[in-house]
C-alpha cells in the first residue's frame, strides 16, 4: 500500500525514482531498498571511509537514475504487452504455440505458393520454420529458464520469430519490397554511421557484406538479437522499478 505522499502523477514518479535509487544503493550497500519504514531502518556506514564512499555511490546513483527512469517508463509499456504475449502462450502451451506459429507463417507460405517463384516460395517456407523452431525456443527459454535465460534468449528467438518471414517475404514481394526494404536500408546506413561506428566495425561491415538479397535477413537476424536483449532490459528494468505484485 502506498502512502499519500506517492498517490498521483508527481507522488508515482517520487515513488518510483526512489525505489530505482534504493536498488542503485543495494548493489553495494545492505539494507537500503524499501528499508525507511522497517524497524531496522536503512543501514548507513558508521566510519568516515564508510559515509564518503555512500556518499559518493549515492550521488553517482542519482546521476544513473535520471538516465535509466526514462527507459523504465518504456519498459512499462513494453511489460505491459510482453505480459499480454505471455498469458496467451501460456494458456497455449509449446503445442499451441507451435501450431500458431504454423497457422500464421503457413499462411504466408501458401500466398507465397501463389505469387512467389518456386525460389521465393522454398525461401519463404524455410522462414517460417525457422520461425517457427524460434517460437518454440523462446516459449521455453523464457518458461522454464531464469530471468537471466530469458532476456539471452527467450527475447531474441522471440523477435527472429516475428520478424524474419515477413522480411525473407519482401525480398519477393514488390508491395512488401517497398514498404520494408528502403526502411531497411536507412536503418542499416543509420546503424553504421552511428551505433557501429565505434572502432571501425562500420568500415569492416560495409567492405565484408552486402545490403541486398539475403543480406537484409542477415540484417535482420543481427538486429534481432540485441533488439530482444534491449526489450529484456527495459521490462527487467520497469520490475526493479516496480515488481509485478504492485
Amino acid at each position: 500500500m502506498h502512502s499519500r505522499a506517492n498517490t498521483g502523477f508527481v507522488g508515482a514518479i517520487r515513488y518510483d525514482l526512489e525505489r530505482l535509487h534504493e536498488s542503485w544503493m543495494e548493489l553495494f550497500f545492505p539494507r537500503q531498498r524499501g528499508a525507511s519504514n522497517t524497524v531496522l531502518g536503512k543501514w548507513s556506514p558508521s566510519s568516515t571511509s564508510g559515509r564518503v564512499a555512500y556518499k559518493t555511490w549515492s550521488a553517482v546513483g542519482t546521476f544513473v537514475v535520471a538516465l535509466l527512469y526514462p527507459l523504465a517508463l518504456f519498459g512499462f509499456a513494453a511489460r505491459y504487452y510482453t505480459r499480454k504475449i505471455d498469458g496467451t502462450a501460456t494458456r497455449l502451451g509449446v503445442v499451441g504455440v507451435v501450431l500458431l506459429s504454423l497457422l500464421v507463417w503457413g499462411g504466408l507460405t501458401a500466398l507465397a505458393r501463389l505469387r512467389f517463384s518456386e525460389s521465393g516460395f522454398i525461401a519463404v517456407a524455410a522462414a517460417g520454420g525457422v520461425a517457427t523452431v524460434a517460437a518454440a525456443l523462446a516459449y521455453l527459454t523464457g518458461k522454464y529458464g531464469g530471468r537471466v535465460t530469458t532476456v539471452v534468449l527467450a527475447y531474441p528467438f522471440a523477435m527472429t520469430a516475428i520478424f524474419l518471414p515477413p522480411v525473407v517475404a519482401a525480398l519477393y514481394s514488390p508491395t512488401l519490397g517497398d514498404a520494408i526494404l528502403p526502411k531497411s536500408y536507412t536503418l542499416a546506413v543509420w546503424l553504421l554511421d552511428n551505433v557501429l561506428a565505434v572502432g571501425n566495425i562500420n568500415q569492416f561491415l560495409r567492405d565484408e557484406f552486402a545490403l541486398e538479397g539475403f543480406g537484409y535477413v542477415g540484417m535482420w537476424f543481427g538486429i534481432a538479437v540485441p533488439a530482444g536483449w534491449l526489450l529484456g532490459f527495459f521490462v527487467t528494468l520497469a520490475n526493479v522499478v516496480r515488481p509485478k505484485s504492485e
